[in-house]
């Protein structure tokens, strides 16, 4: 397939696919005999796998190591441990998330009941 159709088969930009191949997170493709890069299926889930990764939030040095060890359970606890830093990242972005919900819920009482001298949110904002 072409890079068009891979994309709409994987979901990711076309840009985006050159800047993985550039990168090294997909292998460059073979080309036609009219020089047009030429993917396969197994492309395409390649990028969909990272996609999804990206969209979970893991960073690319990460996703590298899991393709690199992406065989039937090749490499578990390697993966594994990727998975648990990356637990810990999203569980301390969720308090990071959770004290901004609580300042912003008291900031926006604050402000319905025309407390401070400043605007209340703008006052948490400021301080956060």
């Amino acid at each position: 397939m072409q890079v068009g159709m891979l994309s709409a088969a994987s979901g990711v930009k076309i840009e985006t696919i050159r800047y993985y191949e550039k990168v090294g997170l997909l292998p460059k493709p073979v080309r036609a005999g009219n020089g047009r890069r030429v993917y396969d299926q197994a492309d395409a889930e390649r990028l969909s796998f990272i996609r999804r990764a990206r969209l979970l939030g893991f960073p690319m040095a990460d996703i590298r190591a899991i393709l690199a060890l992406r065989a039937p359970k090749a490499g578990n606890a390697t993966v594994r441990t990727i998975a648990e830093r990356h637990l810990a990242t999203v569980r301390a972005r969720l308090a990071d998330l959770r004290a901004l919900e609580d300042m912003l819920i008291l900031a926006i009482d604050d402000c319905q009941a025309g407390r401070g001298d400043v605007c209340p949110v703008v006052a948490a904002i400021a301080k956060a």
